[in-house]
């Protein structure tokens, strides 16, 4: 994650990593024989970019915005004199089973070139078919892209927007389904009337057929877990004050906690630290678990709130016996950072710091909200309190023992000591760390990239080797 990128309402697909271009960075790739950048004079132009290694000749043709590069593995073509129209309808083009037909008899090969495109004969005058019902594809698949939180022109989880949102969490993601699906079979149709009228048009009634599966409709589909993690990682947004319930969009993703608005976040107010604990009891008032809980109660109705809690619990394959916060709260303390790093191509936004194999303290920090004085703060505010907790609660199972009547409560309980002993050692030694790297009072680059910033906090942050590549 770099600086902000400038793709604000492009909403194209496939658009998942910022590069640095400051003047200093371009010198650099222009030396750079491994890295090597475009020719000036193909810089902020509008093209059709595709996968250059597909097994079927499809290649997923796709625009390529101004504010983007291309390289060797993304091949792009451009027109000579750009017009919206006729760009629009070479897209749309590429995209048919004519063009697939066409470019399996050019290149017989896995990889597609820029030649075998250049190569394909039509006329503009050919592709005159309809421009509104192309721009009609263009815009569901933009759409669609947007609806993820990985894309630059994210907005808000669609569940929480209308028409969608409903009273309850599970008739809002009905909602989600029948609107996934309604678009789908609409993109079917679309992509099928082109391709009839392209079919005719080159006189290949007899080779083809216009039809198109709907497994070859890659916009999204509705999946009960994913989409309940999904809106697990938008509540975590909401508290760290990267997104808010009040505004759509990006809200905060500066550097340093530098210009931080509370005031933009009345609705579901964000953390005042961005830091978030991520504990397996319920130590903290504050955790990701009780802060969820406080999320749910926002956007739908008060009335629903049991069914709301049982809804995410059921999606996220509880255990026999847990009661629905306890399901949430081993999520978030076990599996929601590994789909975080999945999400973020191990290149995360919201940085786990972990004590160690027991957890004994756990804690995300939002790297845009991250300063000098952030280490501190989670020393005096979590990890010392903390401390203080588990002395109480070792106390108190102590006494418990004494008092116990029979010897399997007195064995249950001392299990449960020897447990929170270990958890105790750890904690301490972690305290220690963090004593260690808060008085170096370490600041973030963020032009440097999470790979390294994530390194310069020793072993504190979990998960390091994924994210830096060393030990």
């Amino acid at each position: 994650m770099l600086k902000k990128c400038k793709l604000q309402n492009e909403g194209c697909r496939n658009i998942e990593h910022v590069i640095a271009w400051t003047p200093s960075s371009r010198e650099h790739y222009r030396k750079d024989r491994i890295s090597r950048i475009t020719p000036e004079k193909m810089w902020n132009k509008k093209g059709i970019t595709w996968t250059i290694v597909s097994a079927k000749k499809d290649g997923n043709f796709r625009e390529l915005p101004k504010a983007c590069q291309y390289n060797s593995v993304s091949p792009t073509v451009f027109l000579k004199e750009h017009n919206e129209l006729d760009y629009l309808k070479i897209l749309i083009f590429v995209n048919s089973v004519v063009s697939t037909y066409l470019l399996s008899y050019l290149n017989p090969t896995l990889a597609l070139n820029v030649s075998n495109i250049l190569s394909l004969p039509f006329e503009l005058s050919i592709l005159d078919i309809g421009v509104e019902r192309d721009k009609e594809i263009l815009e569901i698949s933009k759409r669609d892209w947007n609806n993820f939180e990985t894309s630059s022109n994210f907005q808000c989880l669609p569940e929480l927007t209308e028409p969608l949102k409903a009273s309850s969490l599970q008739q809002s993601f009905t909602n989600w389904q029948v609107h996934c699906i309604s678009q789908i079979k609409r993109m079917q149709e679309l992509e099928t009337e082109n391709n009839r009228l392209f079919i005719e048009a080159y006189g290949l009634q007899d080779e083809l057929t216009p039809e198109v599966p709907e497994d070859q409709i890659t916009l999204a589909r509705a999946d009960r877990e994913a989409d309940i993690k999904r809106l697990i990682s938008y509540a975590i947004g909401c508290m760290m004050g990267r997104y808010s319930l009040d505004e759509p969009g990006l809200i905060y993703a500066h550097s340093g906690n530098q210009g931080f608005d509370p005031s933009r976040y009345k609705t579901f107010p964000a953390d005042d630290d961005g830091i978030i604990p991520v504990m397996d009891l319920d130590w903290f008032p504050d955790d990701a678990a009780s802060r969820f809980v406080e999320f749910l109660k926002v956007p739908w109705s008060s009335d629903t709130m049991e069914d709301n809690l049982k809804f995410v619990a059921d999606s996220l394959k509880p255990k026999r016996g847990e009661s629905p916060t306890d399901t949430i709260r081993r999520y978030l303390s076990t599996n929601f950072f590994k789909d975080h790093l999945k999400t973020y191509k191990k290149r995360p936004i919201y940085w786990m710091f972990s004590s160690g194999k027991l957890k004994a303290f756990e804690c995300l920090v939002y790297l845009h909200r991250y300063n000098e004085a952030t280490l501190s703060r989670m020393r005096n505010s979590y990890v010392t309190p903390l401390q203080g907790k588990f002395n109480a609660r070792i106390e108190y199972l102590r006494n418990e023992i004494d008092a116990a009547t029979t010897a399997s409560a007195q064995k249950k309980m001392q299990k449960g000591l020897d447990s929170l002993k270990k958890k105790q050692a750890e904690l301490t030694i972690f305290n220690e760390k963090l004593r260690h790297y808060a008085d170096k009072r370490i600041e973030l680059d963020l032009d440097d990239g999470v790979k390294v910033n994530y390194g310069k906090f020793g072993d504190l942050p979990a998960e390091k080797k994924a994210v830096t590549g060393k030990k």
